[in-house]
């Protein structure tokens, strides 16, 4: 899918994919925004503090060739890019899937497991059967490191998101004063052709009114 709309050369696209994606994903957003670089950090860590740097860096270092950013972030890059400090740095936003509570992520992956805070302070790292670590430094780092974001957001979220419930979706973008978008029947991980299309035509109608 294609816009009518075009862009000046001073104007790239971050990309910030999830787990498990790649920096290449990138390319499905180029013909949304004809004219500018879309590009996205293809980054080795995986926890806040490290990962947010990475992505920091990769967008300070664009913000000195283009003089506006656009930010498209999706699943937990959206979580690590809220916690890159990036926000003086991009235009708009725009979120899919985010996780935007991940304490609450953590405390239900323990609650599934059977750990408690206790054991996991013990231990420090404790593997799950879901094949995700439960951290306490993770953990404990989140808790010190509420999120703050202070860019105009657009959020696409789906109904059957296994991830984050549509509630606490919804009191993050109220207290952030985000939109907030709902494909119904929509899952975490956007990828059917028929997600593809809603999502696209979500970003055509959003840039529209820019």
């Amino acid at each position: 899918m294609k816009t009518n709309k075009t862009y000046g050369p001073d104007t790239a696209v971050v990309y910030v994919h999830g787990r498990a994606g790649s920096a290449s994903e990138a390319e499905h957003y180029a013909p949304l925004f004809p004219g500018c670089a879309v590009v996205g950090p293809d980054y080795k860590t995986f926890s806040p503090w490290e990962t947010g740097a990475e992505i920091r860096a990769f967008v300070e270092e664009l913000r000195r060739k283009y003089a506006r950013l656009i930010l498209i972030a999706t699943s937990i890059g959206a979580f690590f890019s809220m916690n890159a400090d990036v926000d003086g740095l991009v235009e708009r936003a725009y979120f899919i899937s985010p996780v935007v509570d991940m304490e609450k992520l953590i405390e239900g992956l323990m609650a599934a497991s059977g750990v408690t805070e206790a054991e996991l302070e013990a231990r420090g790292v404790i593997p799950t059967s879901f094949g995700e670590d439960l951290s306490w430094e993770y953990l404990t780092y989140v808790r010190a490191h509420p999120l703050r974001w202070d860019v105009p957001t657009e959020i696409l979220y789906g109904s059957a998101d296994e991830l984050t419930s549509y509630e606490t979706m919804r009191a993050f973008a109220d207290a952030h004063g985000a939109g907030l978008t709902v494909m119904e029947g929509g899952e975490h991980w956007f990828h059917t052709e028929a997600q593809m299309r809603f999502l696209d035509a979500w970003i055509i109608e959003n840039e529209a009114k820019k």
